[in-house]
């Protein structure tokens, strides 16, 4: 078993879960304990506590602690709530707020000093506590991820092709998409696309198509409350190969979406060439 710095393991919930759920992302608002063990998913991991402090490992098994913490995408790591109450958010690391947060932390894990975490705390707790008074929950997303990144947004735009690819996955009602067909659209020989995919995203393509179904299934989970119907609307093969998969990323079973309150909202964050 897997050991935390509390000393407990196998997570469960100490105050119920709400789940606020889009194509490529969720915030959850929950208290817990226990450990999520390894796995490795492409969005970034932001955890914000309200009480407590949360706790993440990564491959080298040394926890780390604080209030609000910061992992990059496609990051093997464990998590820990250790008791505390607070915010997990994921966000789309090819967004512009995603791309910005990826200049201010790189690639490592990140503790973030109280003078940033306490703000948004102090935002998700309005939430929490008189949500008429507060900001509506795409304002208070967006408002959590800006108030962690550093200076201005980064001026850097990625290759327009693939832009319009994530575009064309995003929008796509099946997302049994080939790389030879995608490749393409945008005019390139399929090992050209597949270098330039990853080199840009960081993610194989194939690999990233599965974690947008994995997402898309998340969405259907919450419509729907069936696996079956969730493995069907997003092109896996069956709810076991749902399971299977879900487990490697989130290092939870796709039942874990079931418990708490489950809400469907619009993507609060956006994709760059919807900004410039």
């Amino acid at each position: 078993m897997t050991r935390e710095a509390g000393g407990t393991t196998d997570p469960s919930w100490t105050a119920p879960p709400r789940w606020y759920l889009w194509e490529g992302g969720f915030l959850l608002i929950a208290g817990s304990v226990g450990v999520v063990p390894a796995h490795s998913h492409h969005a970034i991991q932001v955890v914000i506590t309200m009480h407590g402090e949360a706790a993440i490992a990564d491959r080298d098994g040394q926890w780390r602690s604080g209030r609000g913490i910061v992992v990059p995408p496609n990051l093997e790591h464990s998590y820990s709530g250790q008791g505390s109450y607070g915010a997990m958010l994921f966000v789309d690391p090819d967004s512009i707020e995603g791309i910005w947060l990826r200049s201010t932390i790189g690639n490592r894990i990140t503790i973030v000093p109280e003078s940033r975490a306490i703000p948004a705390a102090a935002a998700l707790r309005r939430f929490c506590e008189t949500p008429l008074e507060s900001l509506d929950v795409g304002s208070l997303i967006r408002y959590i991820v800006e108030s962690l990144c550093a200076g201005v947004p980064p001026a850097r735009r990625p290759d327009p092709r693939i832009t319009k690819v994530l575009e064309l996955i995003a929008s796509s009602a099946d997302l049994r998409l080939s790389l030879e067909r995608v490749a393409a659209t945008v005019f390139l020989s399929p090992s050209r696309f597949q270098h330039l995919f990853k080199q840009q995203v960081g993610l194989a393509f194939r690999r990233y198509i599965l974690w947008r179904k994995v997402t898309r299934a998340m969405v259907t989970i919450a419509r729907e409350r069936t696996l079956m119907a969730a493995a069907q609307e997003s092109d896996f093969a069956d709810a076991a190969h749902l399971t299977r998969t879900f487990q490697q990323m989130f290092g939870l079973p796709p039942s874990v979406l079931m418990q708490g309150e489950l809400f469907v909202i619009a993507s609060p964050f956006d994709l760059v060439s919807k900004a410039a």
